[in-house]
């Protein structure tokens, strides 16, 4: 039960937490993997087939943009070949869907810690 709750809780806020992590300062994936994993003592662990999807959905949505670090496929960097990291970085809609997404947020754990709280 508790991790299915869990992952259900887990879905439900890794949008607002990534493209808070986005608007904090540009990122690449394997970035906002290491600061959801450090930044809740791993209660956010998630795999990279979980990240990216969610970032492909807000920048359908316009909320972030991409780019590819670097001009070619491949970069030679310190005598070694690396592929080039694609950045994220949030929009002008960005900065305002995370406010409204922290406004919801506040209200929900608002209403929800009514009911906790109560035991009822």
């Amino acid at each position: 039960m508790r991790a299915g709750y869990e992952k259900q809780l887990k879905r439900g806020v890794l949008e607002m937490i990534i493209l808070s992590i986005v608007c904090t300062e540009p990122s690449y994936g394997y970035e906002i993997k290491k600061k959801l994993n450090s930044n809740s003592t791993g209660f956010f662990e998630t795999k990279e087939g979980t990240i990216y999807p969610i970032l492909y959905r807000l920048e359908d949505e316009g909320l972030i943009r991409s780019r590819w670090g670097g001009t070619r496929h491949f970069e030679v960097v310190e005598n070694r070949t690396e592929k080039p990291k694609k950045m994220y970085s949030a929009t002008a809609k960005g900065y305002v869907a995370l406010v409204e997404m922290q406004g919801i947020w506040k209200a929900f754990q608002t209403a929800t810690n009514e009911f906790v709280a109560s035991g009822k």
